[in-house]
């Protein structure tokens, strides 16, 4: 077993424990930004965990070059996915603004 063997399998099991991580969280936080949270952040380090312990095994530059792309993409994406949602979900009143610690949108109820 080679060093890249051992280094993909870390990330790989390292990747795979951030995803489940994220799951147990949109199972067990109460209230949609919480699960929002749990569905973005920790899938998205599992997500490129998975991709760098991809990387090794593919055994070229031009074959790994796709998990490049798709890792931008992730980071990219995830994060204006999250605020969309969670912005929309506000402004139709599904967050209970009392619940929140800090409310910077300027509203009064």
């Amino acid at each position: 077993m080679s060093a890249a063997d051992v280094v993909s399998a870390v990330l790989l099991l390292a990747g795979a424990g951030f995803c489940a991580v994220g799951a147990l969280g949109m199972l067990r936080f109460p209230d949609l930004l919480t699960r929002l949270h749990a569905a973005t952040k920790p899938q998205t380090i599992g997500l490129l965990l998975v991709l760098a312990g991809l990387a090794p095994r593919t055994g070229s530059v031009s074959s790994a070059t796709p998990l490049l792309l798709v890792a931008v993409f992730q980071l990219i994406t995830a994060p204006v996915t999250a605020q969309t949602i969670a912005g929309a979900a506000y402004r139709s009143g599904v967050v209970d603004p009392a619940t929140l610690t800090l409310d910077e949108t300027g509203r009064t109820t």
